[in-house]
């Protein structure tokens, strides 16, 4: 919603850190002409009505100031459905506005969103109305990136990208991506986009030490087509962290909060993989996360890496080792702890 005229956080001037483009290198998306941080910030599971807007916005405001100036959302990102396109848009509208055409915003829709055969999926009438929707959410005009978030099995594929296309040619997305799409499917919306004039910027894929599936036929796919990827959940959704070492969940941890992890993944074969990670970290002067992100980064297909944040703190993490370059060596002793090559740790 927008924010009232007489609202205090209107009071409050943002004026970005002069430094902000120092920190973070940039990245070209395949062959396009789009650069990006090589770390973003995803407002997946911590933009919702559960914290503070104080905090959500001190968030991006750091981020925007270290060069994160990627914001990735979709519409169903919360708690509740839509509160995180609501926050970032509140951010925007208390400070952050001034800076719109220095920020690359993206959003999705493909999950449930709103009862009825309508609100979910990749129909044409469920893709439109959601990015209306989320424009709204957003308080912009546009997006720089609308996602179709998933395969839909029901909808033709045809009509998705169709769909993606028109979008584009409205001006409410300057480009399109997919996320979740197998390599073949990723194949076919490319073909289907580039018959209508329109190019697939990037796809966002789940990436880890700890879910190495897309080495085995998407990343190859993308080098070929010349497709960048916008990788999400490098930290295994906080499995890539010294949090559970001791295997303990601790009470404000996403493993005790989350829907999408809990105490079950914290069995001894974790244990020992996170034991042997956290001591080549320790040997490379790292932190496991700040490990964990620039091994996903130490290749080039992989555009950026979109994390979360709870706190300050891990943006300037993730700037840290956005600018690391892991040695061979490195990169081999991983092998032992990671999930196998094209696999996922199961």
């Amino acid at each position: 919603m927008p924010i009232a005229a007489d609202d205090p956080r209107l009071t409050r001037p943002f004026e970005a850190a002069a430094t902000r483009y120092t920190d973070v290198p940039f990245q070209r998306a395949g062959a396009s002409g789009v650069q990006l941080p090589k770390v973003s910030l995803g407002l997946w599971q911590n933009f919702g009505r559960d914290r503070s807007f104080d905090s959500q916005r001190e968030i991006v405001l750091h981020a925007f100031d270290r060069g994160v100036v990627h914001i990735d959302l979709a519409n169903n990102y919360g708690p509740p459905y839509g509160s995180a396109e609501s926050t970032f848009g509140a951010v925007l509208e208390s400070g952050l506005a001034r800076y719109r055409d220095e920020l690359f915003v993206t959003t999705k829709a493909g999950y449930d969103m709103w009862p009825g055969p309508f609100g979910d999926g990749g129909s044409r009438k469920y893709l439109v109305r959601s990015l209306e929707q989320s424009l709204q959410r957003m308080n912009t005009d546009y997006v720089d990136v609308f996602y179709s978030h998933r395969v839909d099995p029901d909808t033709p594929i045809e009509e998705t990208a169709t769909a993606l296309a028109d979008i584009v040619r409205s001006g409410k997305a300057l480009y399109v991506g997919i996320s979740n799409y197998p390599a073949p499917l990723a194949k076919r919306a490319y073909e289907l986009l580039a018959e209508q004039g329109v190019k697939l910027l990037l796809h966002q894929p789940r990436y880890s030490l700890f879910d190495r599936t897309p080495e085995a036929e998407l990343f190859p796919l993308l080098r070929e087509l010349s497709v960048g990827s916008a990788v999400f959940s490098p930290l295994a959704q906080g499995l890539l962290t010294r949090k559970y070492i001791d295997g303990d969940v601790p009470a404000d941890s996403r493993a005790a909060n989350s829907f999408f992890l809990n105490g079950s993944a914290l069995t001894d074969g974790y244990l020992d993989r996170i034991r042997g990670i956290d001591r080549i970290a320790q040997e490379a002067n790292l932190s496991i996360p700040q490990l964990a992100i620039a091994w996903v980064l130490r290749d080039p297909v992989v555009t950026t890496a979109i994390i979360g944040a709870s706190r300050t703190s891990q943006i300037d993490d993730a700037v840290a080792a956005s600018q690391v370059t892991l040695s061979d060596d490195v990169v081999a002793a991983l092998d032992e702890f990671a999930a196998p090559v094209g696999g996922s740790v199961s």
